[in-house]
């Protein structure tokens, strides 16, 4: 009788076992290798830091402000919040004689920048959608105004407008004593004036947003067009405008939010006053001014939030629905 004895050597006993035991040793080696406990407080960190702030900066004030517009307090205490219920509106849509003045020109804001610098920032997309000799300077130069804060470009518009060394005076020799023209503190000038120099910024905002459009476009469609004997307008009109909806959708919705988010230019200018009046002016002066009225600035607030939404909510709407049939 024969009995077989297999000895095992120790590079056979060093060779690891194999099968479902070994996968679940490395699962489980690997997971505890990549979410330490380190890593986990890194993760939570990372997300929860910009999440509890992006909470308590936007969503937190913005209820605040809701339930603030239905009362009065002079922000001196909680025990002093009375509820008024409507009558901050009330005595907004009724009383305040600045209100409609400042919807006025929040208007004429989105009216002067949907018809002026949108309309060129799209003419300067389309030449330099042609690869003409430094695109890139001419990109870079009429884009820089967007880079600079508001609060910059204000001042150096302030320069500009300025009646005794200021650029358009000493051009049109309007710098001298009796012929001077106030362009900041005259009403009938200063919307205008502070108008330009928003212009001057959104037309290099409009430029990028239409240039990115322009390079979506299929080269195909401009070269069966020009088989057909289109010229250049005439693709423009017919081939590539219609293209562009949405980039026109979008390009319209940042007009309007821009319009009403107004505010650093003007408070720069002349504090939004003497008529320059906006309804972002109006909050910050309601809220934060000698008076300290939060609850009427909370309520103009509001209103600015509704027409806010008024333009975002179907913009949402449109792309999720679109985002659902791709």
């Amino acid at each position: 009788m024969t009995t077989d004895t297999t000895t095992k050597t120790p590079e056979a006993a060093a060779v690891p076992p194999s099968g479902p035991a070994l996968e679940k040793k490395r699962a489980t080696h690997g997971h505890r290798r990549l979410l330490t406990r380190r890593d986990r407080i890194t993760l939570g960190l990372m997300a929860g830091v910009p999440t509890i702030l992006h909470v308590a900066l936007v969503w937190v004030t913005a209820l605040a402000s809701i339930f603030l517009a239905f009362t009065t307090w002079d922000g001196i205490g909680f025990d002093s919040i009375k509820w008024v219920g409507l009558e901050n509106f009330k005595q907004l849509f009724s009383d305040n004689p600045q209100f409609w003045p400042a919807v006025q020109h929040n208007v004429i804001w989105f009216a002067v920048l949907i018809l002026i610098p949108t309309p060129f920032g799209l003419f300067l997309a389309v030449q330099l959608d042609k690869r003409i000799r430094f695109s890139r300077v001419y990109q870079t130069a009429f884009f820089l105004p967007v880079v600079i804060s508001m609060a910059c470009i204000g001042f150096v518009w302030q320069l500009v407008y300025n009646p005794d060394t200021g650029l358009i005076n000493s051009i049109i020799g309007a710098n001298k004593p009796g012929h001077y023209i106030d362009w900041i503190g005259d009403p009938h000038l200063n919307l205008w004036a502070v108008l330009i120099a928003a212009s001057w910024r959104h037309t290099g905002y409009m430029m990028i947003l239409y240039l990115a459009g322009l390079k979506s476009v299929d080269p195909s469609l401009r070269e069966a067009s020009a088989l057909d004997g289109a010229n250049e307008w005439q693709t423009f009109k017919s081939v590539i405008f219609p293209t562009l909806r949405p980039t026109n959708t979008v390009v319209l919705v940042v007009t309007i939010i821009e319009a009403l988010r107004a505010f650093d230019l003007v408070f720069v200018f002349n504090k939004g006053a003497q008529g320059t009046e906006l309804l972002s002016i109006l909050v910050t002066n309601n809220i934060i001014g000698e008076s300290s009225r939060i609850g009427y600035g909370s309520a103009i607030a509001v209103v600015l939030l509704v027409i806010s939404l008024a333009v975002i909510i179907p913009y949402l709407i449109a792309t999720f629905r679109k985002e659902r049939r791709a």
